[in-house]
């Protein structure tokens, strides 16, 4: 049997709705793993650091001696680290940074009439907690996504959770401390999952007496634990998004190298046995040559058993359609975390797709180079949700704030308008607030 199925569309009248149903996709039950969290955030709630010490001793196997990570641990943690990683991940965050800098919205002034201005003000929130998993393997490049994003947007308070691990003798890995120095941030907590969670959001003494405070906004992929969590204190604090298994579809045609297509999609699957890896093309000898090059390649990959079990899983496959229409109307319906476009003409079918976290235009824009150092953030929506959200960015760290400013005249001129709307709510009171600022109308 292939290691990838084929779903054969060719010929078939399917409505944008069934397309839905048809596209391969990963089984994401955040619903069930809030059985598992909802009390653990309670717990945390009500007891504060030790039940963050009894979740991870229960759920990570360790309890850290301190939950806070000494700043001399972070320190030795970016003396220690290798020089050539060090060097990229520079660059990865040179790049990073300026994007992100490059799309922070800009305030906007309207004059909407002689002396009635309306401004519109983008302000950041005042601390964010920053969740970078440490399960299958371990992801400094989330540190540079989420710190670089929330530092480019103005976050002067910024919390860092990472698991403990037991060959770091509680610490997070060595690597996402190192990072973590490397831009700056000092505060940084080796707690993971829903408790981890549950702390950013409530707060919890710490061993000297100091705090952990409350944080505005939690951001960060992880595990379902972690998005049931998320989803649990939504409200409490803003979230990102409930980032589920990680997931890329490539549109290709025959003018693509098999080759190239295999590797990016085996890539994608290395991460998770729940990874989504999805060929949409319209011609079937290149799907067979995708086919068989993905046989070769996630056969010698290091973390074969793991590709191989994304690989065949339901959520990963290649679907075969009449033309490259009918190519964007799959990707648009399976709304992918990551989408390439390794076509003829890749920019103007790029340009058609609606439904993306993010788009990787051509063969030499894998989706690899989107995940480290292309400049776009690696934090992107799951689970078919890019139909209505987007990607990590400077404005999840951000309020937008109306200010209002109307001269005497100016309101005078709109006056009669107001009371008018307020009777025909029959909220008089509104009214009665204008005519007590003068105009026409003033009560004596």
């Amino acid at each position: 049997m292939s290691v990838l199925r084929t779903i054969d569309l060719r010929g078939r009248d399917v409505s944008a709705e069934e397309l839905v149903s048809l596209v391969p996709r990963a089984a994401h039950d955040v619903k069930s793993a809030m059985d598992v969290v909802e009390p653990i955030i309670a717990d945390v709630r009500l007891r504060g650091l030790e039940a963050v010490r009894d979740a991870s001793m229960r759920f990570d196997n360790i309890v850290p001696d301190q939950v806070r990570v000494p700043h001399t641990a972070l320190t030795a943690a970016l003396e220690g680290l290798d020089s050539e990683i060090r060097e990229a991940l520079e660059e990865s965050i040179r790049r990073v940074r300026s994007f992100h800098e490059a799309t922070v919205p800009p305030d906007v002034c309207v004059d909407i009439a002689p002396g009635a201005q309306v401004q519109y003000r983008w302000v950041p929130v005042r601390r964010v907690g920053l969740y970078v998993p440490g399960g299958l393997a371990v992801y400094p490049s989330s540190v540079v996504m989420n710190v670089v994003a929330a530092q480019a947007a103005g976050v002067s308070c910024i919390a860092v959770v990472s698991p403990p691990r037991v060959e770091a003798g509680g610490l997070p890995d060595e690597t996402i401390m190192a990072t973590c120095a490397l831009l700056g941030v000092d505060e940084v907590y080796a707690v993971g999952g829903a408790q981890a969670i549950a702390m950013l959001t409530f707060g919890v003494v710490y061993e000297n007496g100091t705090a952990c405070v409350p944080v505005d906004v939690i951001t960060g992929p992880g595990n379902r634990f972690v998005a049931a969590a998320k989803r649990a204190v939504q409200g409490i604090v803003g979230i990102d998004a409930e980032a589920g298994p990680t997931e890329v579809a490539v549109i290709a045609d025959k003018s693509a190298d098999s080759l190239l297509v295999a590797a990016d999609l085996v890539s994608q699957a290395e991460h998770d046995p729940l990874a989504g890896a999805v060929l949409i093309t319209d011609s079937e000898s290149f799907a067979h040559a995708v086919i068989s090059d993905v046989e070769v390649a996630a056969t010698h990959t290091r973390h074969s058993a793991r590709v191989r079990e994304a690989l065949e899983g339901k959520q990963s496959g290649v679907v075969i359609v009449d033309d490259m229409n009918a190519c964007i109307e799959v990707a648009d319906a399976y709304a992918p975390e990551h989408l390439e476009v390794i076509t003829e003409n890749a920019t103007d079918v790029a340009m058609r797709i609606r439904n993306a976290g993010a788009i990787f235009v051509g063969p030499t824009s894998p989706v690899s180079l989107g995940d480290y150092i292309a400049g776009s953030n690696h934090v992107l929506p799951t689970g078919g949700t890019a139909r209505f959200t987007s990607g990590l960015g400077t404005t999840a760290f951000l309020k937008a704030m109306p200010i209002v400013n109307y001269s005497p005249a100016a309101l005078d001129a709109v006056a009669d308008h107001i009371v008018t709307l307020a009777e025909a709510e029959n909220l008089p009171a509104h009214g009665e607030a204008i005519r007590a600022r003068g105009g026409s109308e003033r009560p004596a």
